[in-house]
């Protein structure tokens, strides 16, 4: 199924943004949108598009700054939809009024006859808007499919020394405390019917000498998440033999998941979802093979040690499996 880079959806909450007077931030589906304050109301039906969406000049002119030219890309001029932050707050995507769209020569979708009025409608290819795709390094041409899709979030993840007004301002919500293994970072997404395997920065062509690849086929994953049916991306680290030293001494190589990205929702899974989730697939596995969370160390609120002294890894395995 196509992306939907430009739909009619609707406003499910409009919120305040702290220290601004001019705008506010809207809901769509799962999406943030800081939008002009007192230009929508919730429940109005809008265009909205997504991130990396190439969105031509004529539709939304104002993506150009002031003075400059617009850009070109694949023969279209326009601007790139990135991901961009205002007053502190993530906006993802720009929503404008169907009004804005009501002269424009629009068949078989005619505002005035209140067609465009539908909500989830496709309008991508009405509007002209393509998918911006990352220009591949010369180096890697050939090897991968794209860069990471941007319908999940990167694995990259704050340090907690970095954060510390999140235990005053979590204090009384659970935690769970798993170890940070060290390997390689690796996402596997399935998203109505799409697959994929990424590394964490692209999106990876099935190779067999690909160790990314060799796992997921080994674990027949791609496969199971087809036949589940979950537009979710599973995330986690490759362990083993050849993988940044092998710290763990493990034996062979492994996938252990520490995140599941709920692709529909744009938020990661619960503890209990993503649990629910991995024991679906297990249950699924080829026989004798397994997939691993990360260990879990601590669950609540940690009193972590400001000394960088953590527990090291323990985690139950067949002894066939491990390495001594």
């Amino acid at each position: 199924m196509e992306r939907k880079l430009a739909s009619i959806q609707r406003i499910l909450a409009l919120d305040p943004i702290e220290g601004a007077d001019r705008i506010e931030v809207a809901t769509i589906q799962g999406w943030k949108v800081v939008v002009q304050k007192g230009l929508h109301k919730v429940s109005d039906l809008v265009a909205y598009f997504e991130i990396d969406s190439w969105v031509p000049t004529e539709v939304a002119p104002f993506l150009t700054k002031v003075g400059q030219e617009p850009r070109e890309y694949e023969g279209v001029r326009g601007e790139r939809l990135r991901t961009v932050k205002l007053k502190g707050q993530v906006s993802q995507g720009i929503i404008l009024p169907l009004s804005d769209f009501a002269n424009l020569p629009l068949p078989p979708y005619d505002f005035l006859m209140g067609k465009w009025n539908q909500e989830g409608l496709d309008i991508t290819e009405q509007l002209g808007v393509i998918k911006y795709e990352p220009p591949i390094p010369a180096c890697l041409a050939g090897q991968v499919k794209g860069m990471f899709p941007s319908f999940i979030r990167k694995t990259d993840q704050e340090r907690i020394q970095t954060l510390p007004e999140f235990f005053e301002e979590y204090k009384d919500m659970g935690f769970e405390v798993t170890i940070k293994l060290d390997g390689s970072s690796m996402t596997v997404y399935h998203r109505n019917g799409d697959t994929g395997v990424c590394s964490r920065n692209l999106d990876l062509k099935e190779d067999q000498n690909n160790s990314f690849w060799k796992i997921v086929n080994r674990l027949n994953l791609v496969e199971l998440l087809n036949h589940l049916g979950l537009n979710v991306a599973i995330q986690g680290e490759l362990i083993g033999e050849g993988i940044q030293g092998n710290h763990e001494k493990l034996k062979g190589q492994e996938l252990f998941v520490f995140d599941i990205w709920d692709i529909d929702a744009h938020r990661y899974m619960t503890r209990q979802e993503r649990q629910d989730v991995l024991q679906a697939l297990e249950a699924l596995l080829p026989k004798g093979e397994h997939i691993y969370s990360v260990p879990v160390v601590h669950e609540g609120l940690p009193d972590l040690p400001n000394n960088g002294n953590h527990p090291r890894l323990c985690w139950s395995r067949p002894k066939s499996q491990r390495s001594d």
